[in-house]
């Protein structure tokens, strides 16, 4: 998941804005499939970035034409784009349980 994803998803309406997406109300419907595909296109987006860093390290380890920095760099974006999903995941499960405990 990268920075642009996650501030996509913080700048989405809280049900206190009333729903409104650019100025029009959004059905239920609506907004699971937004949601839906902004977080499917954020774990490609971290799948894409661990298979790069698989790749080019594998490519070293074979002696190809690729710098050992470029290598790391690559690693740590993979490792930090992982570590940024896991962290939107939990606050997406605890905002779920939270919902869950409320009492109607």
């Amino acid at each position: 998941m990268n920075m642009e994803q996650v501030q996509r998803m913080q700048a989405m309406p809280s049900a206190r804005e009333n729903n409104l997406v650019q100025n029009q109300m959004m059905s239920s419907g609506e907004a699971q499939s937004t949601f839906k595909t902004m977080l499917n296109e954020a774990v490609e987006d971290v799948n894409d970035k661990q298979l790069e860093s698989k790749e080019m390290t594998e490519k070293m380890a074979r002696g190809g034409d690729v710098d050992l920095h470029d290598v790391m760099i690559s690693s740590q974006q993979a490792s930090i784009a992982l570590q940024t999903t896991i962290e939107v995941r939990d606050q997406i499960v605890g905002a779920y349980e939270e919902m869950m405990r409320m009492q109607v």
